[in-house]
């Protein structure tokens, strides 16, 4: 599960990038994915909108096993 949230990361990592930020994945324990939004991420008032609307609906469309997202 964990190589199928990794390569689904992949796929939305470049939209982060590009506006200076990214995102690292911690850990994954029985569906729920721990991620590190880092650079421009960091204490931008979207960041929760982002984790939520953006990477957790991704990487449940890809890996259905995942229950929840959440940043550390």
């Amino acid at each position: 599960m964990q190589e199928k949230i990794e390569k689904a990361l992949e796929k939305i990592r470049f939209a982060l990038q590009a506006h200076g930020g990214d995102v690292e994945l911690v850990s994954v324990d029985d569906g729920v994915v721990k991620v590190r939004l880092t650079g421009a991420c960091v204490g931008c008032p979207m960041s929760m909108m982002t984790l939520k609307n953006g990477v957790e609906r991704a990487l449940k469309e890809e890996v259905p096993e995942v229950k929840r997202v959440e940043a550390v």
